[in-house]
C-alpha cells in the first residue's frame, strides 16, 4: 500500500517537474523528495521519472500514473475536505427562521448572497410563531430567526439590527382611533391591548405590548392569540388593540383593521438572533449577507 507522502510527492514532482520546488510546495526537503521518489519506484518497479542535470520529467509509466491518480486523489481530498468543513459547520443547511412573511423576503435575497459565500452550505427558509422561537434556537430546530429586539433572553445573542421601522396600533376600523391622524402612547390606558402568548418571556412581552404607560398607567389586558394573523382578527373584531410595524400597513392591508401611528413610540427594530454558542461560520456569514440584503 503506498503511502500518503509517497502520493503527494509524486503528483507534485510530475506537476513541477523541478525538485527544488516541489520541495518548497510540501515543505521538505529536495533531499526527502528525491528518497521519495527512488523509494516509491522501487515499490513499483518501474521508473517514473527521466532525471538530467538540466530537466526533469515523466516516463510513459509516469505519466499513466499521473492520469489515473490526479481524478482519484482530487476526490479523496475533496471528500475529505468537505467531512472537515461539515463538523466545522462550513456546510450541511443552514436553518432560518422569520416571524413575520414580509421579513422573510429580506431573508430570501441574504441567503441568495450567503450561497455565494458558502456555496456548500444550503439555507432553508421557515416560517416561526412567536412562541416558537426560544424553543427552536434552544433546541437547534433553528440556527438564526428575524425577530424584534430588544429580545432579553438568557443564551441567545442579538446579531445586527437589519430594518428599523415606524411603530403603528393596529384598531378596528370602527374604533374611535381609526379617525385619528396619529395617538400616544398614554391612549393605550383606554383601550384593551391584545397580548402575545405566555409563554414568551415577560421581557419580550412587554417590549411588544407593555403593561403601562410610560407615566406608569395601567394598560388593560385583552386576550393573547398565537399567531400574528390570528391577533389581527381579534383587532378587527375589536376584542383589541395590537402595536404592529409599519410594513403590517402594506402587507397585511384588511378592510376591518386601521393601522394608527403611534407618534411617540419607540421604533420597531428588527434584528437577527441565534444562539451564544450557535455561532458557527455560516451563522456569522449568513449575518454579514443580511446586512448587506438590508443595505440595498
Amino acid at each position: 500500500m503506498l503511502e500518503r507522502h509517497e502520493l503527494e510527492a509524486f503528483l507534485a514532482l510530475a506537476e513541477e517537474l523541478h525538485f527544488g520546488r516541489t520541495a518548497e510546495r510540501l515543505r521538505v526537503s529536495t533531499a526527502r523528495i528525491s528518497q521519495t521518489i527512488a523509494k516509491l519506484e522501487r515499490r513499483l518497479g518501474v521508473p517514473l521519472f527521466e532525471r538530467s542535470s538540466r530537466r526533469v520529467r515523466t516516463t510513459p509509466a509516469g505519466r499513466d500514473l499521473y492520469a489515473e491518480l490526479r481524478p482519484a486523489w482530487d476526490r479523496i481530498t475533496a471528500a475529505v475536505r468537505h467531512t472537515m468543513d461539515t463538523g466545522r459547520g462550513r456546510a450541511g443547511t443552514l436553518e432560518v427562521a422569520f416571524v413575520d412573511a414580509p421579513t422573510g423576503q429580506l431573508l430570501v435575497r441574504a441567503a441568495e448572497l450567503f450561497r455565494e459565500r458558502l456555496p456548500d452550505c444550503a439555507v432553508r427558509l421557515r416560517e416561526a410563531q412567536p412562541a416558537q422561537v426560544i424553543p427552536w434556537l434552544r433546541e437547534g430546530e433553528v440556527d438564526i430567526v428575524l425577530d424584534m429586539v430588544p429580545f432579553p433572553v438568557a443564551g441567545i445573542t442579538t446579531g445586527p439590527e437589519l430594518v428599523t421601522e415606524a411603530r403603528l396600533l393596529a384598531v378596528a376600523a370602527g374604533h374611535p382611533y381609526a379617525r385619528r391622524a396619529t395617538v400616544e402612547l398614554a391612549d393605550l390606558a383606554r383601550v384593551d391591548m391584545l397580548r402575545l402568548p405566555p409563554e414568551l418571556p415577560e421581557g419580550v412581552r412587554e417590549n411588544r405590548t407593555p403593561t403601562t404607560t410610560p407615566d406608569g398607567t395601567p394598560i388593560p389586558s385583552g386576550p393573547a392569540a398565537a399567531t400574528y394573523n390570528e391577533l389581527l382578527t381579534l383587532v378587527g373584531a375589536g376584542r383589541g388593540v395590537f402595536p404592529v410595524g409599519a410594513h403590517v400597513r402594506r402587507y397585511n392591508a384588511r378592510p376591518d383593521v386601521e393601522y394608527v401611528p403611534i407618534r411617540d413610540a419607540p421604533a420597531v427594530r428588527w434584528a437577527l438572533l441565534w444562539r451564544a454558542d450557535g455561532e458557527t461560520e455560516p451563522v456569522r456569514e449568513f449575518a454579514r449577507a443580511a446586512v448587506l440584503a438590508a443595505g440595498e
